[in-house]
């Protein structure tokens, strides 16, 4: 499922597919490629990655307000203390909560995507009322400040540590282990345990195959798109989705092969 509007440098139609993450290329934003050069190139000098963490997390509160919210009216208390940091601890309880739509909302402004799982299946219809995962995502932007553009410097920080670990790397391998298959739509099917699946537009993925079984009863085996992780459990130094060795990817079509149970 596609939106008809993004900001980033590629139709969604390309980015969604399965031929783009058979062959991906860096995922650009419109106009935010020289932005924030001033962090990017105090990162470049530090070669401790624990170190760089911090100096991330020291500007993101810096320049979004985040460290003065006790400062504040409680209305811009609440707005600034509900920082990128609430939502990805949010989608670690609950992916299917007002957090999760807001990063759902997140991937389909920037990337065009739709989500087509938010508490139920999300179709393509000209229903009058709201649907849950519009209704949670307004709940969470009527309560925050600035959250998709501390989504996008997130985002940036994320892909500037992968291509400083392993620059010429374009897949990872990763696992997703799936009680509820109507959250998935299979679109083709090649062999017994090899197929391709829409997922949805925002998901989580381990790096550990054994933690995916703890999570269902079917655990796909997925290359995914180096561009396409959102955030990682070892990024910052704060506690956040570490103990799943979690990733969160930026959803589409991808080509699955079931793990032997």
């Amino acid at each position: 499922m596609v939106g008809s509007l993004s900001l980033c440098d590629l139709p969604p139609w390309v980015v969604g597919s399965r031929e783009f993450n058979d062959d991906p290329q860096p995922l650009l934003f419109q106009g935010t490629h020289r932005a924030d050069r001033f962090l990017f190139e105090r990162l470049d000098s530090i070669d401790d990655q624990r170190t760089r963490a911090e100096t991330f997390d020291d500007y993101m509160s810096v320049k979004f307000y985040l460290h003065q919210w006790s400062e504040e009216s409680q209305p811009a208390r609440r707005s600034i203390k509900n920082s990128y940091v609430r939502f990805l601890r949010g989608w670690g309880v609950d992916s299917n909560l007002v957090e999760g739509a807001v990063l759902k909302g997140w991937v389909e402004s920037r990337f065009g995507i739709l989500p087509n799982y938010h508490k139920r299946p999300i179709r393509e219809t000209n229903e009058e009322d709201y649907t849950p995962y519009e209704i949670d995502r307004m709940r969470g932007h009527s309560r925050t400040n600035s959250i998709h553009e501390q989504l996008d410097l997130l985002y940036r920080y994320v892909q500037y540590e992968l291509a400083r670990a392993d620059a010429d790397r374009r897949w990872l391998t990763l696992y997703r282990g799936t009680y509820d298959t109507q959250e998935h739509r299979v679109t083709e099917r090649v062999t017994k345990r090899l197929y391709y699946v829409r997922l949805n537009n925002l998901c989580s993925f381990t790096a550990n195959p054994e933690r995916a079984w703890e999570f269902g009863t079917t655990v796909w085996s997925v290359q995914v798109p180096v561009c396409k992780v959102f955030f990682y459990g070892d990024l910052l130094p704060r506690t956040i989705l570490k103990g799943e060795d979690e990733y969160l990817v930026i959803g589409g079509e991808f080509r699955v092969t079931e793990v032997p149970g």
